[in-house]
C-alpha cells in the first residue's frame, strides 16, 4: 500500500466525528431512547527497543452504533460506523521483527473509514451482515488475548500476511458479507465472503468494488459457554503470487492460499461473579499453505488475570507467548540473501493495565527471539507505555 492519504480524509473524518456527536447528543439526553450510541477513544503508545531508540504512535477511534428499527422503522436492523486516525512512528523498524510489536502501528498514517455495515436479524439466532467489515472482529478472535499489544495475539500471522495487501483487518477493511447462526454462549457457526483487496476510504484508491483480486472465504464453527472452542478454515478463490516459485517467463508462479485454525479460551480460576480474582486462559493454533506467505503456521497462548490486587479492582495483568513458523520457501529466500534463517520467530509479552482517573495506563514489555526469522540475530527487548483516554 502506498503512503499517501488523500487530504480530503482529514476534514471528512472530523466531520464524521462531529456528526456522530450531534446524533448521539439527543439520545444521551433521553436515557429511555438508546437509538444511537457514540464513543471515541484516543490511544497513545511510546514504544522502543532497549538500548536503541523509541517511537511515539497513536490511534484515534470514533464509533457510531444505531438501532435502525427505532430510528427509521427498519425491523431487526443495526448500523455500525467507525473511523480511525493513525499517526506517529513505526517501532517495528527498530525491532526488525516479521510479526510486529505494536497493534496500532500502521504503514500508512492518516484517516480512514474503518467499518460501515448493517446487520439484519433473520429470525431465531441468525443474522446477516454486509458492508465494510473487520474480519478479526468475529473470526480468529479471543477475548482473553485482547489486552496484549503484540499483533499475533489479534490474528494469526499466517492469515494476517495473506492477500494482495493483507486481509480485511486493522487498519483497512473491505466489502464483505457475513452470515451467523447460533448464540455466542452456545453452538454457533459463521461464514463470510470478503473482498481480497483490503482497501477503504483513506487508503490509496479507496474502496475496491471490482473484485478483480477475488475474495477470501472463511468459516468458523464453535461452542460457547464458560469454555469456548472453535475451528476455522479460510481460502482465497483466486491464486496468489507464490513467494518463491517462478514461471518460465520469470514472473511469480500462482499458488492456492488457504489455511485453518483452532482456538480455545475460558475461565480457569475464580467464579463468574464480578468480585474476586479471575484468571482466563487462551490457546490458538493456525496453519497455512506456506507457498503464498512467509508463515507455515504458528501458535499463541496466554493468561488474562483480573482483580488480582484487592486495592486495584480495575487492574488487569496478562502474559502471552507466540511463535510464528517460517515456511520452507521463506527460509530459502532468506538463505539466498546470505543470512542464516531459523525455523520460527517467537516472543513473550507481559503487560499490566490500570486506570488513573480518566486515563488508562498500560506498561508493557516484550522479548522477541530470532527477530526477522534469523538464527544469529540478537534477542530484542521492546518496552512500551500505552495511555488511553475515552473522549466521549
Amino acid at each position: 500500500m502506498q503512503n499517501a492519504t488523500p487530504s480530503i480524509m482529514k476534514p471528512l473524518f472530523a466531520a464524521v466525528a462531529v456528526g456522530a456527536v450531534c446524533l448521539a447528543g439527543p439520545a444521551a439526553a433521553r436515557v429511555a431512547d438508546p437509538t444511537w450510541s457514540v464513543s471515541a477513544e484516543y490511544t497513545a503508545d511510546v514504544s522502543g527497543v532497549v538500548s536503541r531508540a523509541g517511537r511515539y504512535l497513536d490511534n484515534l477511534s470514533v464509533e457510531l452504533d444505531g438501532d435502525l428499527e427505532q430510528a427509521v422503522g427498519w425491523r431487526g436492523a443495526r448500523l455500525h460506523l467507525s473511523g480511525l486516525y493513525n499517526g506517529g512512528g513505526e517501532p517495528n523498524a527498530l525491532a526488525g521483527t516479521l510479526q510486529g510489536v505494536d497493534n496500532i502501528e500502521v504503514g500508512q498514517q492518516g484517516a480512514r473509514l474503518f467499518e460501515a455495515w448493517i446487520e439484519q436479524d433473520l429470525g431465531g439466532s441468525a443474522s446477516l451482515l454486509a458492508g465494510l467489515y473487520d474480519l478479526n472482529s468475529e473470526f480468529y478472535a479471543t477475548e482473553a488475548s485482547g489486552l496484549l499489544i503484540a499483533p499475533p495475539f489479534g490474528i494469526g500471522s499466517e492469515l494476517a500476511s495473506t492477500g494482495p495487501n493483507g486481509p480485511a483487518i486493522f487498519p483497512s477493511s473491505s466489502l464483505a458479507a457475513r452470515l451467523r447462526v447460533g448464540d455466542s454462549d452456545a453452538l454457533y457457526g459463521q461464514v463470510a465472503v470478503v473482498n481480497a483487496d483490503a482497501r477503504t476510504l483513506g487508503d490509496h484508491g479507496g474502496v475496491d468494488t471490482t473484485l478483480d483480486q477475488g475474495v477470501l472465504g472463511i468459516a468458523e464453527a464453535g461452542m460457547g459457554g464458560p469454555v469456548r472452542y472453535a475451528l476455522g478454515v479460510w481460502r482465497y478463490d483466486q491464486r496468489q503470487d507464490d513467494i518463491r516459485d517462478l514461471t518460465p517467463d520469470g514472473d511469480p508462479a500462482h499458488s492456492l492460499a488457504q489455511g485453518a485454525y483452532a482456538l480455545a479460551e475460558g475461565r480457569i480460576y475464580g467464579a463468574a461473579a464480578p468480585d474476586g480474582p479471575q484468571i482466563d486462559a487462551f490457546a490458538r493454533l493456525g496453519l497455512s499453505d506456506g507457498d503464498t506467505t512467509d508463515f507455515q503456521g504458528g501458535w499463541q497462548a496466554g493468561l488474562l488475570m483480573r482483580q488480582i490486587f484487592a486495592s486495584r479492582p480495575e487492574g488487569q495483568l496478562s502474559f502471552g507467548l507466540h511463535q510464528g513458523w517460517l515456511s520452507n520457501k521463506a527460509r530459502a529466500n532468506l538463505t539466498d540473501t546470505g543470512v542464516n534463517p531459523d525455523r520460527h520467530e517467537e516472543g513473550m509479552e507481559l503487560t499490566y493495565a490500570d486506570t488513573i482517573g480518566r486515563f488508562g495506563v498500560q506498561p508493557d514489555i516484550q522479548l522477541i527471539r530470532n527477530p526477522g526469522g534469523l538464527r544469529d540475530a540478537d534477542n530484542v527487548v521492546v518496552v512500551s507505555l500505552r495511555v488511553t483516554v475515552p473522549l466521549f
